[in-house]
């Protein structure tokens, strides 16, 4: 089948104690219910069976002085795993050099922000130290940069801060997750014009989200995913998700892509973010 073998480039891996309260959140302010495994070893079966063959595991701080031990469990659990791609997180308040330079030396692939939980835009200045370092490692960093879900009414999301980001570090590979819904228009746009920004399906492509979010996936025509073969990456935002794993790729699937862009979707597009491949 095209998804096999995948690579799932949003999947969050945290303590359970923090996923509960992540968790919570989600029930109260959007009502999802959400019953997926947390434990790595048993979140990895369930992606395993779906077809999934390697995944970027997501932590994000919401609170300063966690960040460290937080992206020290994570590099942990990874290193037990034969799926797990190691990113790291940072909040705006902590010694923002020290922890991302310790994590990135220590392992950690790329970085994580969770701007609006956060508080935290991304041309916010207190984030350029892990940004200049990123650039330094040649590490790529994922953003929550958009409005999506419920975050309308936050300054640290949008296209403008996240263009004054593309703006300020041209040879930072990025990628704005949940395609920058719902204003996915502005952020494809941004990927059109800059080779190392991405994007990433999650949550806002499912076959589910009509029921889980105001945004229509119909509304992203079959021509950006073959324009973007290259800089758009499948992502599930699992285990987090209030429906099966199987509807995330379901709409996706269904459209009727090229090879081409099928390839790009689901494995090649992570491998350029990632850095290991070129084009």
């Amino acid at each position: 089948m095209p998804f096999a073998p995948a690579t799932d480039a949003h999947v969050h891996l945290m303590p359970d104690r923090l996923m509960a309260a992540i968790r919570d959140a989600l029930s109260r302010d959007l009502g999802w219910t959400i019953d997926h495994p947390t434990e790595r070893t048993a979140m990895e079966s369930v992606l395993r069976q779906q077809g999934v063959e390697r995944y970027l595991a997501l932590p994000y701080a919401h609170e300063p002085g966690m960040a460290a031990k937080l992206n020290e469990w994570v590099l942990e659990q990874t290193g037990k795993s034969e799926m797990a791609v190691p990113f790291a997180t940072v909040h705006p308040e902590d010694d923002v050099r020290h922890v991302v330079r310790d994590a990135l030396n220590g392992g950690a692939r790329g970085l994580k922000l969770q701007c609006p939980v956060q508080d935290a835009a991304p041309n916010d200045p207190r984030l350029d130290p892990a940004f200049e370092l990123c650039a330094e490692y040649s590490r790529p960093v994922l953003l929550h940069a958009g409005r999506a879900p419920n975050f309308e009414k936050s300054d640290a999301v949008g296209l403008g801060p996240f263009r004054e980001f593309v703006a300020s570090y041209p040879e930072v590979r990025v990628c704005c997750a949940h395609m920058g819904a719902p204003d996915t228009d502005g952020f494809v746009a941004e990927a059109r014009a800059h080779e190392q920004v991405f994007l990433d399906t999650s949550v806002a492509m499912s076959a589910a989200v009509p029921e889980n979010m105001d945004f229509d996936p119909a509304s992203v025509e079959n021509s950006v995913f073959e324009e973007l073969a290259g800089s758009i990456m499948y992502g599930s935002d699992y285990p987090n998700v209030p429906y099966e794993y199987a509807n995330e790729r379901e709409h996706l699937l269904s459209r009727g892509l090229s090879d081409e862009a099928l390839e790009g979707l689901f494995r090649g597009a992570a491998d350029r973010f990632l850095g290991t491949t070129s084009g």
